[in-house]
């Protein structure tokens, strides 16, 4: 059927495909969108009613030395002539081109209210008022000298512009943002001045890499600042075309007599600083972000500032965290840098072939430029040439003329006697008394050199393209000398995830293990102080036959080293162990460590830092001592890692931290012992079997190990199973 031609029946109704027609209507429907509304140009990077409204200022003299107009005046313009689309939105559009949080390089002037950051409306059209920055006039510059194509307005009445000159890559400079029908575009603004040194590298290294432009184009450059945490996003969108950044605020933390305060300067592109701050009094009411006690917008006209008032006690460095990871403090930025190319198709470009585009434009609208200039200037001297001729025989001419009855005639015998050409015949019978003059004779004379060299230098331009490309070299480096700022948008190379613990606060706790490997951690308030008769209070509960082998304090940030029987070593911190109450018997270990069978832990110790100067003392049953460098243990698996290769009847008894200057006190099953300069023992590697740290009877086996500062007049406590103990100095 879609084959079929459309029939008319006797009643004049034609029959068609619903299907084809659909098909047809919405595929029209998406090609106007697509090519006439939603995507930019490469070329100039703007979409068709952005080019209407610098095109319709430029014909009103809207320009940036005349004063301002009503924008209800250029509204009116573009909707008449050249927009046949709603006010409101030709109005909006224009505000945002007047927004410098909106713009990197605004390209209209305006005078009003253009709204603000806090997403306020402008004011209405009739109160506003506008004309163009001097930049987008760039943009527009040379358009009368035939270098661009026009093509007739909605209703063919006038000629409009199909693209502008654009004398700067604007769609890198200014981005842009748009939804079409079936593909979105979205190209973050860019500096001026780093854009141009790409554009300027492509035109001298034809040839140059990617990694080369981007060493020139470091990253997207916003108007509202910020910061771009992570290079790969910008790598991915500048190499294939797509890629996601991750943009985010600029916060300081001072201390303010007894508190600290987050002072945020600087929000994410396009993010609106009322509803930010709103957010965050939402997640404070609803106990979702805790530790904030007070907002304040203290933002003025000399900059932005938002003041986040911390809670007495409480961590601003956890909450400033909380706020990047829950709020639009920090957002992503999704790069797709689709535009039409000079085809009117949509493609993706990364950012080489984006600005090659752009420097094929230029170089296009620069020859047809010269070639413009070089016919105006063959015709200008073409004039010349014929009143330099005139007055060298000024009284022949002079006769010439005087004996003609009518002006046709006298141009008739001016070009019949002395070979003028219509326009030379038609100059001279226009050319005033006042050129006889010898000084004015002269001026001729020059004017017609200079144009003689003008055309000389066109004609060399247009013959060679290197020449061309050092005009366009010179045109941007102009640009950049006359509009070019710092950069705003500050590049961190590290991508800065938020990870769990740093969302967690300090806070003291007490850590109960038993013997049976059950763990808990419990904060340290449950706790009270009591006199000297109290009664105290229940720290664990323990199952039938159980009890606490290791009970100490904590911070929630501390590292905990957990030694096993069998050798190995397992890395948490007191945060990820399960939180329990004093009654609570806690979880086991297993749900923690990943813990072969029969493998139980011997010892855990406590480090804030893997410092070099410490180190590891390990000990098994069978006498079999161990030192380790601390810092050798700084990166463990989940699964654990070997900290000390034991043998298979050999079991680690325990693990000390030792600065290297200690002694060494060992004792055994039978009641023997012994004390030694650590020295003694040399620092080995993690997988190291050790050397032998006791001599051992048959059946004996060791029971403790401690780690004794020489100086000290300590003692130590000795208990045997059946509960007899003795305290002995260390001296002896």
């Amino acid at each position: 059927m879609a084959d079929q031609t459309p029939e008319q029946n006797e009643k004049g109704v034609t029959r068609i495909d619903i299907n084809r027609e659909m098909q047809e209507a919405y595929l029209q429907y998406s090609m106007s969108v697509i090519v006439g509304r939603a995507l930019p140009d490469v070329r100039d990077g703007l979409k068709p009613v952005h080019r209407r409204i610098l095109f319709a200022m430029r014909e009103l003299s809207n320009t940036h030395d005349k004063p301002y107009k009503k924008s209800a005046r250029v509204v009116g313009d573009v909707i008449g002539k050249y927009h046949p689309h709603g006010d409101v939105a030709v109005y909006d559009t224009m505000v945002r081109m007047a927004q410098d949080f909106s713009l990197r390089y605004p390209l209209v002037d305006g005078q009003g209210n253009f709204g603000s950051i806090d997403g306020d409306s402008p004011a209405a059209q009739r109160y506003t008022e506008v004309r163009m920055t001097e930049l987008a006039e760039a943009l527009l510059e040379d358009i009368e000298k035939e270098t661009v194509p026009f093509g007739p307005n909605y209703d063919d009445s006038l000629e409009i512009p199909l693209i502008l000159p654009a004398k700067y890559p604007n769609l890198l400079v200014n981005g842009s943002t748009g939804i079409a029908v079936g593909m979105a575009t979205n190209i973050p603004p860019h500096n001026l001045g780093e854009v141009i040194d790409g554009c300027i590298h492509i035109i001298r290294n034809p040839e140059c890499t990617l990694d080369e432009l981007i060493e020139k184009i470091p990253g997207p450059d916003f108007p509202s600042a910020g910061v771009i945490t992570g290079r790969e996003g910008i790598l991915s969108a500048y190499k294939k075309g797509q890629g996601i950044i991750s943009l985010q605020a600029v916060a300081e933390i001072v201390s303010v007599k007894d508190r600290e305060e987050i002072i945020v300067t600087e929000i994410p592109y396009q993010v609106n600083k009322a509803k930010l701050i709103e957010s965050i009094a939402d997640l404070v009411r609803d106990k979702k972000l805790e530790g904030i006690s007070d907002i304040r917008d203290e933002s003025s006209r000399e900059g932005m500032r938002i003041v986040i008032i911390i809670k007495r006690g409480e961590n601003a460095s956890v909450v400033l965290n909380r706020l990047y990871k829950y709020t639009q403090m920090q957002v992503s930025f999704g790069i797709r840098m689709l535009a039409l190319d000079n085809r009117n198709q949509p493609r993706t470009f990364d950012i080489k072939s984006m600005l090659e585009a752009f420097i094929e434009h230029r170089k296009d609208v620069v020859t047809k430029r010269c070639i413009f200039e070089l016919k105006k200037a063959e015709a200008r001297a073409h004039l010349l040439e014929g009143l330099k001729k005139a007055l060298d025989m000024i009284d022949a001419v002079v006769a010439t003329i005087r004996e003609s009855k009518e002006v046709q005639i006298a141009k008739s015998n001016l070009m019949e006697r002395f070979d003028f050409s219509e326009k030379q015949a038609q100059a001279i019978l226009e050319m005033r008394l006042q050129r006889l003059m010898g000084l004015e004779r002269q001026k001729i004379i020059d004017e017609l050199a200079e144009i003689v060299k003008t055309i000389e230098w066109l004609k060399d331009v247009l013959s060679d393209v290197r020449k061309i490309y050092d005009i366009i070299v010179g045109e941007l480096e102009e640009i950049k000398a006359k509009f070019s700022n710092p950069r705003r948008t500050k590049i961190s190379g590290d991508s800065t995830d938020i990870e769990d613990e740093d969302l967690i606060a300090h806070e003291t706790m007490v850590v109960v293990m038993t013997d049976t490997g059950y763990i808990k951690r419990i904060p340290l308030d449950e706790y009270r102080i009591q006199k000297r008769g109290g009664k105290g209070l229940k720290g664990a509960e323990t199952r039938e036959e159980d009890f606490v082998t290791e009970i100490f304090v904590a911070d929630t940030h501390t590292m905990l080293l957990f030694f096993t029987n069998k050798g190995k070593l397992f890395w948490v911190k007191v945060h990820r162990l399960p939180l329990g109450n004093r009654t609570s018997k806690g979880k086991a270990i297993a749900n923690v460590l990943s813990l072969s069978n029969e493998e139980k832990v011997r010892a855990i110790l406590q480090v804030d830092k893997f410092d070099e100067n410490r180190f590891v003392v390990m000990l098994t049953e069978k006498g079999i001592i161990k030192k380790t460098g601390l810092d050798a243990f700084s990166n463990p698996r989940p699964s654990g890692i070997i900290a000390l290769t034991t043998d298979l009847d050999d079991n680690v008894i325990d693990a000390k931290l030792s600065d290297g200057q200690c002694d060494v006190f060992v004792a055994t099953k039978e009641g023997m012992s012994i004390r030694f300069d650590e020295g003694d023992v040399r620092a080995m590697g993690r997988s190291a079997r050790g050397v032998k740290g006791v001599t051992l009877g048959k059946e004996d086996i060791v029971v403790g190990m401690e780690i004794l500062d020489k100086s000290s007049k300590a003692t130590i406590l000795m208990v045997t199973e059946n509960g007899y103990g003795k305290r002995t100095a260390i001296d002896e």
